[in-house]
């Protein structure tokens, strides 16, 4: 084997400076002192009715006359966990030999520790094998039961100190308070803030920091914006070169409104401009921000056959390595939200045209890329290849590589990472259309021109970025857009498990909050994003679960069929992802009828989207008519009872595969707006409720809504609350309305096509003032009940803005 590049930024120099104090101290029998940043000191108090004092004579006591393997005897004998680093044993003896032993973690059965940095008593156990648990106190149950001493601890010389201790009912109550956001901070202050320099200083004074006029020393300087344009002083080139972070005004702000220190990473202002700048983690960044790197980032592995871009070896014909039908590449996630953990790993064998065999591996936290262990080796023997790649997939893993490559075969094991199962096609981000595509493409497509327009925006990578960047789905190290059918049913199961599960759930408090940790970590391993988040009730549920996974199947079905289009433009891609479509897609004229009653549909039943305080309203723009083969002709539907014309909201990503292969139902059923009706195809008569799904975002205000022929059929349920059964509605097939707080004024609707009714009325109240829904809303259970009729592009402006033309001078 030869080494042929390795690149790892995961420093240990602290960890092997500990380890080495370590060792000297185990030779004299005794742990060292708790370290403590010199950039602030790890303050913890005891409201103990003035135990404090004797509490600190106590653990000088411990600490002077107890050797390291007296501490873990006594750990031991209290049935307390010994596996924590040895730097922490000193810590927990003290506290188990004056407060009494900690009890087990009333959530898992784990075992309680203390973490001095959160000031709070922490379980080191697990939920489950994807989650660690998440019980947190700081007034943790303990032992009803004297103290064991073990025979070496009685005959030390200060047993008889220890013996007043023993007895329950004589023991003080431990509590740990909470300190002041800048307990233990030096902080100095740069340049012409918002606010007076003695303003801050009195601020920070009173939240327990100290202010500094030199950075020596220091925990931050905090700088204006205004500074990094100017180059700033030799204060601010002495504290870049001193590595100290230099934060925004915004990090005292948010620190003192939020009681807490916030991570200074994350109002950093010039880590790009320092040489050895690493950037900010993206989980650090603010959204927006994070939201334009994910945007300008290239997707770095397209799929199974992807050679991973770092490697630079697909510039030299590298390939991946295939042998008895196993491509040798692996991706793999793992979202521990209980630990705070989100990481990915990569592993691959690629081959090089006369060149050995080349083994790639890579391992990170998601979003910081440069802090990630990264190394490419290259390989004389095959064999020592392909059985080094297996091993390390055990390592990650605790499972063998062939059952997981051949049959999927694979057990989740505590703390290590599960596989993204990477299908064998590339990733729509990376396949379809790049800006600079575009024109071209579209200049060369034989179709129509507004047809080749609409062409280009579903064939072009834009959409699928954007909204997986919505979702926080978009680290450009995994293709979230080419996943085996495979992993999006394990998805789907995982998913739909939890949802039964939370019908029949009764817990509360912390119970209620690990149940959600546990399916968050899950659903976050297996859709790996840069956002993980700790999902908390339905609705969130609804928005970064359900709907997201819609989105990602979704996208997935127009990776395979955009396929690659990063070839020659000249031969009219266009036209040919058009021909495999199967369909026929056609603008209306813009002076036609049907283009009239669509302007009047949604001129009357929209109402302004908000976004914070801004209003957005919508115009039509275009109208494109769709027949498809995978869709019910008009003619189909027109043979079925109560029809109904009716909008539908859509992602512009999600579009492809409605044209290619109709609607599926929604993926769950939840008692939010959407998914109040079970796996039901949900339709409404008001635009304003679907351009809440086609709204996109400010800076795109272009976006589609759907309009579409139901036939509700003969018996229509009405509901004005959740149905307890939706399983029931979903085998007969009845249609569905849900009344909501609005409703479109009858007497103003009108049929369309003779006997397809349009509900097109201006919204007014209804009598069901208590409904979840603000507008009605329809749901039907077979595809083959719904015709999409219609493809309305339309505009977003803010509302009571108007362009002005400008008479040149």
């Amino acid at each position: 084997m030869k080494v042929h590049e390795t690149r790892s930024h995961a420093h240990m120099s602290g960890d092997e400076q500990k380890k080495g104090n370590l060792r000297k101290h185990k030779a004299e029998g005794k742990l060292p002192e708790a370290e403590q940043s010199p950039k602030k000191a790890k303050s913890e108090k005891d409201s103990v009715n003035g135990t404090g004092d004797e509490y600190k004579e106590f653990c000088k006591a411990v600490e002077e006359n107890l050797s390291v393997d007296q501490i873990k005897e006594v750990l031991e004998t209290n049935g307390q966990d010994c596996s924590a680093p040895e730097e922490t044993l000193l810590a927990q003896c003290q506290d188990l030999l004056f407060y009494g032993a900690l009890d087990k973690c009333p959530l898992c059965g784990g075992n309680l520790i203390c973490d001095n940095e959160k000031k709070r008593f922490v379980c080191g156990g697990e939920i489950s094998e994807w989650c660690s648990c998440v019980f947190s106190t700081k007034s943790p149950p303990r032992k009803e039961e004297p103290i064991k001493l073990p025979d070496s601890v009685m005959n030390s010389a200060i047993s008889d100190l220890l013996k007043k201790h023993q007895d329950p009912k004589t023991r003080p109550k431990r509590e740990l308070s909470s300190d002041k956001p800048f307990t233990g901070m030096m902080i100095s202050l740069m340049g012409r803030l918002t606010r007076t320099h003695q303003y801050w200083k009195n601020k920070i004074e009173k939240h327990g920091g100290k202010v500094s006029n030199s950075v020596k020393g220091v925990t931050c300087l905090v700088v204006s914006p205004a500074e990094r344009e100017r180059g700033g002083s030799s204060k601010l080139v002495e504290a870049m070169e001193q590595g100290l972070p230099v934060v925004s005004e915004a990090w005292l702000i948010d620190s003192i409104e939020k009681q807490e220190a916030q991570p200074l990473e994350a109002y950093d202002v010039v880590s790009d401009l320092s040489v050895e700048g690493k950037g900010i983690p993206w989980d650090k960044q603010d959204p927006s921000e994070e939201a334009i790197e994910s945007l300008s980032a290239e997707l770095k592995m397209f799929g199974k056959r992807g050679v991973y871009k770092d490697t630079k070896l697909e510039e030299s014909g590298g390939k991946i390595f295939e042998k008895d039908g196993l491509l040798y590449n692996c991706a793999f996630s793992l979202c521990d939200l209980g630990k705070g953990r989100n990481e990915y790993c990569i592993m691959q064998l690629v081959t090089v045209p006369e060149s050995n065999l080349n083994m790639y591996f890579k391992r990170g936290k998601v979003g910081d890329d440069p802090n990630a262990e990264e190394r490419l080796e290259e390989w004389e023997d095959e064999e020592e290849a392909i059985k080094e790649f297996a091993r390390l997939f055990e390592e990650i893993t605790g499972n063998e590589f062939e059952p997981w490559e051949r049959e999927k075969k694979i057990q989740k094991k505590p703390h290590k990472f599960f596989p993204i199962d990477m299908d064998d096609g590339i990733d729509v981000r990376s396949g379809a259309l790049g800006l600079r595509q575009l024109g071209v493409a579209s200049a060369h497509c034989k179709l129509e021109s507004f047809v080749a327009n609409f062409l280009k925006v579903l064939c072009g990578q834009e959409i699928y970025k954007y909204a997986l960047m919505e979702l926080g789905l978009d680290p450009p190290d995994l293709p979230m857009g080419m996943l085996t059918d495979i992993h999006l049913k394990r998805c789907e199961e995982v998913l739909l498990e939890f949802v039964e599960k939370l019908k029949t759930t009764k817990e509360t408090g912390q119970k209620a909050e690990a149940i959600w940790a546990d399916f968050s970590s899950r659903w976050f391993s297996l859709m790996h994003s840069t956002r993980p988040m700790r999902l908390h009730d339905f609705n969130e549920l609804a928005d970064h679960a359900a709907s997201a996974f819609e989105t990602v199947r979704d996208i997935n079905t127009a990776s395979h069929l955009v396929g690659d289009m990063r070839g020659d433009t000249l031969d009219d891609p266009l036209s040919d992802r058009y021909n495999k479509l199967g369909c026929k897609i056609s603008v209306v004229d813009k002076e036609s009828e049907d283009y009239k009653m669509i302007v009047k549909y949604l001129e009357t039943t929209y109402e302004p989207v908000k976004v914070s305080d801004v209003a957005y309203t919508a115009t039509v723009v275009n109208v494109f008519a769709v027949e498809s083969k995978a869709i019910p002709s008009l003619d189909e539907i027109k043979k079925l009872p109560n029809k109904v014309l009716l909008w539908c909201g859509s992602r512009s990503s999600n579009l492809l595969r409605h044209i290619y292969k109709g609607f599926l139902p929604a993926v769950c059923s939840l008692p939010v707006p959407g998914y109040m009706f079970g796996r039901a195809i949900v339709c409404s008569d008001a635009a304003a409720e679907a351009a809440r799904y086609g709204f996109t975002a400010v800076d795109r205000p272009e976006g589609f809504l759907v309009l579409a022929v139901a036939s509700l059929g003969e018996d229509v349920k009405e509901f004005t609350s959740p149905p307890e059964d939706t399983k029931t509605l979903e085998e007969k097939k009845v249609g569905v309305k849900g009344l909501g707080r609005k409703k479109t004024e009858e007497s103003e609707h009108f049929m369309w096509r003779d006997d397809i009714k349009v509900p097109c009325g201006k919204l007014v109240p209804s009598e069901h003032k208590d409904s979840p829904l603000e507008y009605n809303e329809y749901a039907v259970y077979d595809p083959k009940q719904t015709s999409i009729r219609f493809l309305v592009e339309v505009k977003y402006e803010e509302k009571g803005t108007e362009i002005v033309d400008v008479e040149p001078e």
